[in-house]
């Protein structure tokens, strides 16, 4: 994919991620797409549906796999407005996501480089093409304010 590519549908899960916000959801978007055509887009939803696993990863692939009635995502791009989590990471191997690309990194819990990489580790049997820094700032400045926003009693909607 060329980096237009890359930048136009980080946009799509940046406006997710203000969904996620807008919910009082930690703001994480995210879309999965095969051959430039977006299969699902999703937020977090864990506040909103009081589930751990909510996270905007898990439901793109679910609705992805939905919509194309396999479990199987070979050929698609996941792209998320921050670095996954263990658990994230996990289930792109899992579903054999071809790419995933990422906003902002996330130095406590990224498991794509920052605090291991789960998505790259040799043992395992798939491990996808990671890109990661696309539109770093912006996905990073959706969060800073998101948790501000927080700290100073406001909503935390961005």
């Amino acid at each position: 994919m060329s980096d237009a590519t890359d930048e136009e549908m980080m946009r799509l899960a940046m406006a997710e991620a203000r969904l996620a916000a807008a919910g009082g959801d930690v703001p994480v978007g995210a879309v999965v797409a095969r051959d430039g055509v977006v299969l699902s887009a999703a937020a977090n939803r864990t506040v909103r549906d009081q589930d751990a696993t909510a996270h905007a990863e898990v439901l793109a692939l679910r609705a992805a796999s939905a919509a194309l009635g396999a479990w199987r995502l070979s050929g698609c791009t996941l792209y998320v407005t921050l670095e996954p989590c263990a658990m994230c990471a996990g289930a792109l191997v899992l579903a054999r996501v071809d790419r995933v690309v990422f906003g902002a990194w996330d130095d406590k819990a990224g498991m794509a480089g920052s605090v291991g990489d789960v998505l790259r580790h040799p043992r395992l049997n798939h491990r996808p093409a990671v890109r990661g820094g696309v539109l770093e700032e912006e996905c990073g400045d959706v969060l800073r304010a998101f948790f501000a926003a927080r700290r100073t009693g406001r909503t935390g909607r961005a």
